[in-house]
């Protein structure tokens, strides 16, 4: 017991990218996900009257830096990021809430376009967190890297339970296929609307529900790491659960350069 908890403190203190201490549990390909399995995982909240909710997802990728959709931000609202969650209902007590102190959407983003392209965005935390059991970082694929056809990769959020509109409490992850572009950007797909910096996930039986907007597509590496290769962007027509209409994700291995340049020069 005392060498895990050792070990436990030793990557907290790290900080290494993709590890999580509570592992997810992947067998049932359960709706629901295992508590804390994804540390990685924030909660983008934006303020109403008195009350903040939860209103997109977010990727924590280094102490001070949270990875989200630009579509997620306007400008002329207050939020907060919430690190180290897991059912929205309640205060579990392993939680940061930190503000930002910056946020910066890809310049070529534009909102009356989500299908153009370059949905992304930084933002800045007001501190760096601190690592915890449940509060851990996310890896960044290399540049340019792309999945193979049908790799199986888990979205995580606290997005819808299907096309119902009712959100969970708890986060909920799916266990779904990456589709490779030639095959999303068929006419009998997602044709011309997706472009090469996208990443479409699911569309057979079941697509991401469960994702958010801005949230993680999370991809096991030959390392044992989770790399986040996708930030959660467009999901098909009317509900999710459409054949032939898979939930779109913005490339992060399109945007390494993009990430560098704003990180380091802010």
């Amino acid at each position: 017991k005392m060498r895990k908890l050792l070990l436990t403190l030793l990557l907290a203190a790290t900080g290494s990218c993709g590890e999580a201490v509570y592992k997810p549990d992947l067998n049932g390909n359960y709706d629901i996900a295992a508590p804390f399995s994804w540390p990685w995982q924030v909660s983008l909240q934006s303020k109403s009257g008195i009350a903040f909710s939860h209103i997109c997802g977010g990727t924590l990728i280094t102490p001070l830096w949270i990875l989200t959709a630009g579509k997620c931000i306007n400008y002329n609202t207050k939020y907060r990021i919430v690190l180290g969650k897991y059912d929205l209902t309640f205060t579990e007590g392993s939680e940061q809430f930190i503000d930002p102190t910056k946020i910066i959407i890809h310049p070529m983003f534009n909102p009356k376009c989500v299908t153009c392209g370059f949905d992304i965005a930084l933002v800045k935390l007001s501190w760096p967190v601190v690592f915890t059991d449940k509060v851990r970082l996310g890896c960044l694929p290399g540049p340019g890297e792309a999945l193979p056809h049908n790799y199986t990769c888990v979205v995580t959020g606290w997005g819808k339970l299907n096309g119902t509109g009712q959100k969970p409490r708890k986060l909920l992850q799916s266990l779904l296929p990456a589709i490779d572009y030639e095959t999303c950007s068929r006419a009998d797909w997602w044709g011309t609307t997706v472009v090469d910096s996208m990443v479409c996930v699911g569309g057979f039986e079941k697509t991401a529900c469960e994702g958010d907007p801005g949230g993680p597509l999370n991809c096991i590496g030959i390392d044992g790491r989770w790399y986040i290769h996708g930030v959660g962007s467009f999901i098909g027509p009317v509900n999710c659960d459409v054949p032939g209409k898979p939930t779109v994700y913005t490339r992060v291995s399109a945007f390494n350069n993009w990430l560098n340049e704003v990180s380091i020069s802010i």
